[in-house]
């Protein structure tokens, strides 16, 4: 991947999470801390300020900093929830890779993220959009069917009940509102999905 192109992913994804971050707060205050929408924000301000510099790297190592960057700066429980994902993703991922790698790679990082998080399918986290990503990634979908089943997996933790986080606290009261980490998730999923369609 080369340096422009990476640096327009970030560029697409810290403009999505800097014009959702009110939407996002909004959700976590419902049934959360109420601080994703600032945490996330801040998070992708401070990749976006470094994106020349990771963008200069070869794509593993890139992920690999940029992960490390959300950890140090999105904080709360999204920081090593999201920095795992990128880390993971950035271990896993060839320099130039191909649809069959970025698959087995998403899938690695995706348990990195269930296991950091003690969290599966179902229980109202990120990991309700992630899964069904890997799984459309491997079964070839373009990337308007990809971004459209994000966005459907997000809108699914809506009835269910919270089994991880401070939401999980609220027990029935968590039933009703969308999971912010899942919306967050899908918010990324099609500033990315989008991005590379541009480019191609």
């Amino acid at each position: 991947m080369a340096a422009a192109d990476l640096s327009r992913l970030i560029e697409a994804a810290a403009n999505t999470i800097a014009a959702h971050a009110e939407e996002l707060t909004g959700l976590d205050q419902a049934i959360g801390d109420g601080d994703h929408g600032l945490n996330m924000k801040r998070g992708f301000e401070a990749v976006r300020a470094e994106a020349g510099a990771f963008a200069a790297k070869p794509l593993p190592e890139a992920l690999k900093a940029i992960g490390t960057k959300l950890v140090m700066t999105v904080g709360g429980a999204s920081g090593p929830l999201f920095g795992t994902l990128f880390m993971a993703l950035g271990k896993e991922i060839s320099a130039a890779p191909d649809r069959a790698n970025l698959a087995a790679a998403f899938g690695k990082a995706i348990e990195a993220v269930a296991a950091r998080g003690k969290s599966q399918a179902g229980q109202k986290t990120m990991f309700d959009v992630l899964q069904p990503v890997h799984e459309a990634l491997l079964q070839g979908k373009t990337a308007a069917d990809i971004v459209n089943i994000a966005d459907s997996a997000a809108e699914a933790t809506v009835p269910m009940k919270a089994l991880r986080g401070r939401a999980s606290f609220l027990g029935d009261r968590s039933i009703g509102h969308m999971d912010a980490g899942a919306r967050s998730t899908a918010l990324l999923v099609r500033a990315v999905a989008e991005a590379i369609e541009r480019r191609a």
